[in-house]
């Protein structure tokens, strides 16, 4: 299949969440401890909050789950600390193969399809530099609940006028392809840390290690 547009997931997909680590010394000598767990609690607290029914957008989450890390984790850390913490985590890099790989598939539309705040998402595309290489930024705040929830999911065909099984899916997190799987979309796992798929009767249709593989 020949993909008539993209679809990207951001947080560890197009961007590196683990780029706050720089800013993590300055409040642990272990940095990757607390991004590791700080991530893992934000997407506890994302899908938490959609099977609640108590959506707060990804800013407040984001911070929400920083603070509990930092408390689980027994940090000495101030206002000022969680402050800058959130900043690093709205000037995120990006992986270094992004932008060529987006280069390589223009002519198609590229969009964005993300659990970040618009808020956060303009910050991101900003500070990369991404924004000329997207046509779409679209963020789940529009129906106010997380992936992997189907309506999520249905922004990405309703925003580019095409159904997903014409398009390409591709995110870096297994629980995201098999939402995107489920939803109808084809799917392209980029497998940075070499993880098993999830048990969940679902595959990608494509499996790569580095965004510059994906197919034209």
């Amino acid at each position: 299949m020949t993909p008539r547009g993209y679809v990207f997931d951001a947080y560890g997909t197009l961007f590196d969440v683990h780029s706050v680590v720089e800013a993590g010394r300055a409040v642990t000598r272990d940095p990757a401890a607390l991004s590791a767990m700080w991530r893992q609690k934000q997407l506890e607290y994302t899908w938490l909050r959609a099977l609640m029914g108590r959506y707060e957008d990804f800013g407040a989450v984001t911070e929400a789950a920083l603070r509990w890390t930092l408390r689980r984790l027994d940090l000495k850390a101030g206002e000022a600390d969680v402050r800058r913490l959130m900043q690093a985590y709205h000037s995120l890099a990006c992986f270094p193969e992004v932008r060529p790989a987006l280069e390589r598939l223009a002519g198609r539309p590229r969009a964005i399809l993300s659990n970040g705040s618009p808020a956060m998402l303009e910050a991101a595309v900003r500070s990369s530099g991404l924004g000329r290489h997207l046509e779409h930024v679209l963020s789940v705040d529009a129906v106010k609940t997380y992936k992997p929830a189907p309506q999520v999911y249905a922004l990405g065909p309703r925003a580019l006028s095409l159904p997903a099984s014409e398009l390409l899916f591709v995110s870096s997190n297994a629980w995201d392809v098999a939402g995107a799987k489920a939803f109808g979309y084809r799917v392209a796992w980029c497998s940075r840390q070499d993880a098993p798929a999830e048990e969940l009767g679902l595959s990608a249709d494509v499996i790569v290690t580095s965004l510059a593989e994906l197919p034209l």
